[in-house]
C-alpha cells in the first residue's frame, strides 16, 4: 500500500531538500572561505613586510643576512669550531671547544664610513658572546663583548694592545638569555659603539695601529665569533654613510 502524501509532509520534504547544497557546492564553500581569508592574511603580510625593506633600502640599510640560511657567508675554520645555523631569522653560533663562528664572502663591504647594528644574545657559555671583527681601512678590528671570563668589552686591537689592556676597556655583566642592541659607527679617525643607546666604545684612531689578535685573522674583513659560548645573532645590517660623517653624530642613529 503506498502512503498517502498529505500537505503536511509534503512542505516538510519541500524544508528538508532546500537547506541541504550538494556535496559539491559544500565543498566549495568550504575550501574557498578560509582559503580566500589566508590568501588576504598572507599577502597583507608580504606587504607589509616589503615595505619594511623598502624603508630600510631608503635610509641605505642592507641586511648581513637573508633569513633563510647562510649564503654570503662561510664557516670560520678555526679547528674545533661550533656548528653554525639559522632558527627562524636569528643566526645560531653554537658553543665549541674554543673559537667558533662566521666570516662573510662578500666583496662589497665598505672600509671606512659605514655603521652596523645587531642583536646578540648568549645562551650557553660564559665568555665573549660579541667578537664582530669589521674592515678598517686596509685592515681590520674587533669589537668584543663579555670576554675574558665574561665581563671585558673593548676593541682588539689598537697598538698591538687587545680589548683587556687598552682605552676601550670596559666590565660589563651580561646575562644568558638576554638580547642585547650593538650599535658600530666607524670613520675615518674615530671608532664608537654602543650597547642598548649607552656608549661602549669611544676611540681615536688617527696615527693608531688599528688591527686584530692573531686569533681573529681567519675572520677577516668581516665576521662574527664567540669563545665557548652559544650566540644568537639577529636584525644585523649595514649601511654607508656621508664622508663628513663622525662617530658622535647623533642623527646617524635613524
Amino acid at each position: 500500500m503506498s502512503a498517502r502524501l498529505t500537505p503536511a509532509i509534503l512542505l516538510s520534504a519541500l524544508l528538508s531538500v532546500s537547506c541541504i547544497a550538494p556535496p559539491a557546492v559544500q565543498a566549495q564553500e568550504t575550501a574557498s572561505k578560509p582559503a580566500g581569508t589566508q590568501e588576504k592574511v598572507t599577502a597583507k603580510n608580504v606587504q607589509k613586510h616589503g615595505d619594511k625593506v623598502a624603508a630600510e633600502k631608503k635610509k641605505g640599510w642592507s641586511p648581513l643576512f637573508n633569513g633563510k640560511d647562510l649564503k654570503g657567508w662561510e664557516v670560520t675554520n678555526f679547528g674545533g669550531e661550533g656548528e653554525v645555523t639559522v632558527e627562524g631569522k636569528d643566526v645560531v653560533i653554537s658553543q665549541g671547544v674554543d673559537l667558533s663562528g662566521i666570516n662573510s664572502t662578500r666583496k662589497d663591504l665598505p672600509k671606512i664610513n659605514y655603521e652596523i647594528e645587531l642583536e646578540a644574545k648568549r645562551t650557553q657559555g660564559n665568555d665573549f658572546f660579541v667578537g664582530l671583527t669589521f674592515p678598517y681601512r686596509d685592515s681590520s678590528c674587533s669589537l668584543i663583548m663579555g670576554g675574558w671570563g665574561g665581563g671585558v668589552c673593548g676593541l682588539s686591537s689598537l697598538d698591538g694592545m687587545d680589548a683587556s689592556e687598552n682605552e676601550t676597556t670596559s666590565y660589563m655583566s651580561f646575562t644568558n638569555g638576554q638580547w642585547y642592541k650593538v650599535r658600530l659607527v666607524v670613520t675615518e679617525d674615530h671608532i664608537k659603539a654602543w650597547m642598548d643607546g649607552k656608549d661602549l666604545v669611544d676611540v681615536e684612531t688617527a696615527d693608531r695601529k688599528v688591527d686584530v689578535r692573531f686569533e681573529m685573522d681567519l675572520s677577516k674583513p668581516m665576521g662574527f665569533c664567540t669563545y665557548q659560548s652559544t650566540t644568537h645573532i639577529r636584525n644585523a645590517r649595514i649601511r654607508k654613510l656621508p664622508p663628513a660623517a663622525k662617530a658622535g653624530v647623533q642623527k646617524a642613529t635613524k
